[in-house]
């Protein structure tokens, strides 16, 4: 388990820090953290990049070096950089499970612990979750979009930075993908290894069909060619041909690949040629820049593919820079040992916070799909339940007028559990296939209408009445005081 430098923070969490420190003010606090908006203008996002963070915040410190170039900067004192020589994380962790389907001002992760670290772990937390929870999206959108087909993931090259691949690959195998073109993903994170070749293969041998047969007689288990380096129609298919029948006469199987052109009309014309040679076994995979609109596009045409390659768009987020993830101060103790709200208030409602220490549970009808989600007060003096058949008024989180009435007829799942007291881990981390499993039976509970790409439909997320009222309150005690 490797060290991660706590120098991994912005500067003003360490002059706030350090102001905390002097001021007295390291209290007890929680922070949360929750995004603003989906992704690609979906209806859904996953949350990913928890199992990451947790093995990163159980290793967060201070190196001597770290303190050296600190003190270097001439602005921190050096009895603060003594207390920093110390900083461990040893507060409390809650969050939602990784792979779970998440939406807009829910809480996904809740910090419990001393303002001071509270405050230095936000960088880490933010783009920890931030960065896999949109690839993981957007590989779940690519999923999808291939009628739950076979992705393979294909990104290292284009990816944002030795670290930008490797979150990117676990965070596309947790969103949907069979597997991953980086070898040291595969190593690292157990997810299975996938390439077939490049163009360089084929013009490295003085003929495509002896750069097909050569491949096929050094990796005999299903190989596959990659057709286009000259001309897909006339020389690529026609060459696999060749080798596929000796193949076929062994018993074996094969596969083509198509890395340009018109990937609809060609991969029509390549399964007619394929077909008519007797090798109906044959595979056809794609690449070439594809997206969840294309791959939507080439499987509602009906294009006889049978596997994708997606790269650029997935590990980078494509059309979408980043995820809206923030991090937020929600209660502090007042300086008699008790905790109490906080919120921000803004001219945007929408950025305007939610106050207090919270749960959200998720409502389920009774065959079990997903109605909505709420959040709730998780005081542990007076926490909030949300219980069967009984009926509530929940309402926008806004605050304003929007409500609706729900009779509660099947389970309202809390969906913040704890992973860390005291800085350390609670209970086993599934693994990354596990969390898949997760993250498929979570979409199934869902409508299709919040997974449709055009205009999905907006999942009602609500608080309760209590969180309203204090919400209100607050705002109230603060428009006052101006």
């Amino acid at each position: 388990m490797s060290h991660t430098s706590a120098l991994f923070t912005d500067f003003y969490s360490l002059t706030m820090a350090q102001g905390y420190w002097k001021k007295r003010l390291n209290r007890r606090t929680i922070f949360e953290m929750f995004f603003r908006r989906q992704p690609f203008g979906g209806g859904f996002s996953l949350f990913a990049g928890l199992g990451t963070l947790l093995e990163k915040l159980q290793n967060f410190s201070f190196t001597q070096d770290d303190i050296a170039y600190l003190k270097s900067l001439g602005l921190f004192e050096g009895p603060f950089l003594s207390y920093l020589e110390g900083f461990r994380f040893t507060g409390s962790l809650w969050a939602m499970d990784e792979g779970t389907v998440a939406f807009p001002q829910e809480v996904l992760i809740r910090i419990e612990g001393g303002l001071i670290e509270g405050q230095i772990i936000e960088g880490l937390i933010l783009n920890t979750i931030n960065f896999q929870s949109l690839i993981a999206t957007k590989t779940a959108r690519v999923w999808l979009a291939s009628d739950q087909g076979r992705v393979m993931e294909f990104g290292l090259r284009r990816a944002q930075g030795a670290d930008g691949a490797m979150s990117a690959s676990r965070a596309a195998f947790i969103g949907g993908a069979a597997g991953t073109s980086n070898v040291l993903a595969g190593k690292e994170y157990g997810i299975p290894v996938m390439g077939t070749m490049a163009h360089s293969w084929i013009m490295a041998h003085a003929r495509e069909e002896d750069a097909f047969q050569s491949y096929a007689d050094i990796y005999p288990e299903q190989p596959v060619f990659l057709i286009d380096t000259y001309d897909t129609l006339k020389s690529g298919a026609p060459n696999a041909v060749k080798v596929g029948n000796r193949l076929a006469a062994q018993g074996r199987n094969f596969g083509v690949r198509l890395d340009s052109g018109d990937i609809h009309y060609l991969s029509v014309e390549v399964r007619k040629i394929l077909d008519a040679a007797g090798l109906t076994k044959a595979t056809i995979s794609v690449s070439n820049d594809l997206d969840e609109s294309i791959i939507q596009a080439l499987t509602d045409a009906g294009a006889p593919i049978d596997s994708w390659g997606v790269g650029t768009q997935m590990v980078t987020g494509g059309t979408e820079a980043a995820f809206t993830g923030v991090y937020k101060l929600t209660a502090r103790d007042n300086g008699a040992g008790k905790l109490v709200p906080t919120m921000k208030c803004s001219d945007n409602p929408d950025k305007t916070t939610n106050p207090g220490i919270k749960q959200v549970w998720r409502i389920k009808d009774a065959q079990g799909m997903t109605v909505a989600d709420v959040l709730g007060l998780d005081d542990s003096a007076n926490p909030e339940t949300v219980e069967r058949g009984k009926q509530y008024t929940f309402w926008h989180p806004a605050a304003d007028y929007r409500h609706f009435y729900h009779i509660l007829e099947g389970e309202a799942e809390p969906l913040l559990k704890p992973w860390m007291e005291h800085g350390r881990l609670l209970r086993r981390f599934p693994s990354l296939e596990e969390i898949r499993l997760l993250v498929r039976s979570g979409l199934e509970s869902f409508d299709n209408s919040y997974k449709r790409f055009l205009n999905p439909h907006v999942y009602k997320v609500s608080i309760t009445e209590r969180l309203r009222s204090l919400k209100l309150e607050l705002i109230k005690n603060y428009l006052g005081d101006l």
